[in-house]
């Protein structure tokens, strides 16, 4: 049987997707998620948090899903994670500006005028998980190629969008899209357990 989902029921979205229903996941967020990236997008500075933002969001609503009361309406419920993943996001952007700070203080030497000289420091290495980081690269690995480089510039590297654009040769837009569609592809990907 053949269904209109663009006509369903958030109630009937959300038990299709219940039930695995890819369509049903990809209307869902197509219908909500221009409002939960107007709703977190005065908590950032940078377009990169708040699409990780929603990204994070809609991965915790798919994973929770079980959970939702479905005689009441979704988008309160929806935007209560959204609200709750933005303040751990920026929690999590406080605590790595303060380790950043510390790893400064600690490996900083003292010069001759008293000045402090600060050693180098990896914080990709102080930062990432080698068990996250092995995890995270097995699901950009079994990315479609259009998506695997851009995603791996963008995520493991953490190179800015026009840094990506310049190093593999591509328009800005372009890199901006396929980073975006990367994200879903990965959220998608995550949630799914298509990796271990």
């Amino acid at each position: 049987m053949e269904y209109d989902y663009r006509k369903m029921s958030d109630r009937e979205l959300v038990e299709k997707a219940g039930q695995g229903d890819q369509i049903a996941f990809r209307v869902i967020y197509d219908r909500y998620s221009a409002a939960v990236r107007l709703r977190v997008g005065s908590y950032f500075n940078w377009s990169a948090d708040i699409d990780d933002v929603v990204s994070v969001t809609f991965q915790k609503f798919f994973a929770r899903l079980d959970a939702y009361d479905t005689s009441r309406d979704l988008v309160p419920w929806l935007m209560t994670i959204a609200n709750r993943t933005a303040l751990d996001h920026l929690q999590l952007i406080r605590r790595e500006e303060e380790k950043k700070e510390g790893m400064k203080s600690k490996n900083a030497d003292v010069a001759d005028d008293g000045r402090e000289i600060l050693s180098e420091v990896d914080p990709e290495e102080e930062i990432i998980n080698g068990e996250e980081h092995e995890r995270l690269m097995g699901f950009i690995e079994e990315l479609p190629d259009r998506y695997r480089e851009v995603m791996k510039k963008y995520m493991i590297e953490e190179l800015e969008y026009e840094k990506i654009a310049e190093e593999l040769d591509l328009e800005l837009n372009t890199v901006r899209t396929r980073i975006h569609r990367g994200k879903e592809k990965l959220a998608e990907m995550m949630l799914r357990g298509e990796v271990k």
